[in-house]
């Protein structure tokens, strides 16, 4: 990484409309160049809204961007690259059918006269990558990549890009503790080097290991900054919230354990992904899954409700079932909450109305839809779920991430499942809405349902599980619960990096 010279950025009075709806109301604050810094705020704080606006994707309504001292102004992304201002979005900005080399030089190819330098674009490719710690050819079909290695190719990406100021959003959503601890180091590099960093995580722990200071937005405002040495992980978040945050996990109800299993799964196998995997969740209890990234917990669960091919046998109250699609797996009491929100979770250009009552149109089809019935069962999943939503039409796509989770909640639990399976249930979501969704999911266990947790938060799985079950290379390896439930272990059982018996 050459040596290279960060940007000092100021935001002076930044106003951002949508329509008639202001998003942010005059923000102002500046940024050292070489800082890493923290950009910290519930979901539709506004961050990145004012991110995009550094970067070039949307233009203010009134106020100003400076670079260096001078009034900027972007008339895309390509300007402010070509500034050294990249940013990496939450979400991937990958072409699946291109090799990595073409991903990272797409729209910044590299020519011999008339023809592309394809020896000059792999050289340039395997120097990024190794600076990221990907072990991949240059020549590799990003399709063939797991999400988590995608993630450290548009991290090399905005670095051949020359970056002087490099905005992360939820870099580490999808990245093992291994490979985050490797996007750490490369944070430390770049700072070295002068490079300015914005790091937007809801994980304050991240936050506080590896940022300078602390910035804190709060609906669509400026709040608040702060050497984050002088806060605690805690201040963090009340600073966010702007209350007080009490505990964050709810007290543990212990399951009744005379109870006969909800859920039996024996000898369970997804090709390529589990093999002969065995566990049971009784009513009322929590039981958290653990794994790094491609140990199979999704691919297994897939298998089991019939999205994807596996075999073994499953037992529902005893009773033996097979389950072909998820319609078997909902007529037999069984909800998913996928990982991918707005992918698989969630029709997000569609209004909030079908989103919720789409697993359940019997209900409302007499023959024809019943739409008061579907509106009086939205108002009324609003207040329980406690979804913030501007209108009742608005479309999904307007929520923020918290409230886009809360509604894919609401809309699988709107069959009236009696087994509840949920993915990275709080994935991309603010500490204010986390402690929500825990203190969901312990009122839906207090009320009988039997829950599985699929997580990579091994802290969440503490607070939440009753019991753990570890996953690696698609098998079970262990399941631990009481003072064998803490993250010492579980990533020991996980990695593989201490015996555990058969």
């Amino acid at each position: 990484m050459s040596a290279t010279a960060g940007l000092a950025v100021g935001f002076d009075g930044i106003v951002k409309r949508f329509g008639p709806v202001e998003v942010l109301h005059g923000v102002s604050f500046d940024l050292e160049p070489g800082k890493v810094y923290g950009l910290l705020g519930e979901n539709g704080a506004g961050k990145s809204t004012l991110m995009k606006i550094l970067a070039g994707y949307e233009q203010p309504s009134e106020g100003l961007v400076l670079i260096d001292g001078e009034p900027a102004a972007f008339a895309g992304s390509r300007e402010a690259e070509a500034k050294g201002i990249v940013l990496i979005h939450q979400e991937f900005n990958l072409a699946d059918d291109l090799t990595i080399a073409g991903n990272i030089f797409l729209g910044h190819e590299r020519r011999k006269g008339w023809l592309l330098d394809e020896d000059a674009m792999r050289s340039g490719a395997q120097t990024a990558l190794d600076q990221v710690g990907l072990a991949r050819a240059p020549d590799t079909p990003v399709r063939r990549l797991i999400v988590a290695e995608k993630q450290l190719v548009e991290i090399a990406k905005a670095l051949s890009r020359k970056a002087r100021l490099l905005i992360m959003d939820e870099p580490t959503a999808t990245l093992t503790p291994s490979e985050a601890g490797k996007l750490f180091a490369l944070i430390e590099r770049m700072r070295a080097e002068g490079i300015t960093v914005i790091y937007i995580s809801h994980k304050l722990d991240e936050v506080e290991r590896i940022t300078d200071e602390v910035i804190v937005m709060r609906d669509g405002r400026f709040v608040g900054r702060a050497p984050t040495a002088s806060l605690t992980r805690h201040a963090m978040a009340t600073m966010m919230v702007g209350r007080e945050i009490a505990d964050l996990f709810p007290e543990k109800i212990a399951a009744d354990s005379a109870l006969p299993p909800a859920l039996a799964v024996e000898n369970f196998s997804v090709p390529g992904w589990a093999s002969d995997i065995s566990f049971t969740v009784r009513p009322g209890e929590i039981l958290g899954f653990a794994g790094l990234v491609g140990a199979g917990r999704t691919e297994l669960f897939e298998g089991i409700l019939g999205l994807r091919p596996g075999s073994g046998t499953i037992r529902r109250d005893g009773k033996l079932i097979q389950l072909r699609s998820p319609r078997d797996a909902t007529r037999h009491g069984l909800a998913y909450l996928s990982e991918d929100r707005k992918g698989k979770g969630l029709h997000i250009d569609f209004p909030l109305r079908p989103n919720l009552t789409l697993m359940a149109l019997e209900r409302y089809a007499k023959p024809l839809l019943d739409h008061e019935a579907e509106q009086r069962a939205l108002e009324a999943a609003i207040g329980e779920f406690g979804i913030r939503a501007g209108s009742l039409g608005m479309r999904a796509a307007s929520l923020s991430g918290g409230n886009q989770q809360k509604l894919a909640l609401a809309k699988v639990l709107h069959p009236e499942p009696r087994v509840l399976i949920l993915d990275e249930p709080t994935r991309g979501v603010d500490v204010g809405a986390k402690r929500e969704i825990y203190f969901l999911i312990q009122k839906l266990a207090a009320q009988g349902l039997a829950l599985i947790v699929i997580s990579s938060e091994l802290i969440e799985l503490i607070g939440l599980a009753h019991r753990v079950a570890v996953m690696r290379e698609g098998r079970l390896v262990a399941t631990v619960e009481g003072d064998e439930m803490t993250e010492a272990t579980m990533i020991a059982h996980a990695t593989g990096t201490r015996h555990v018996a058969a």
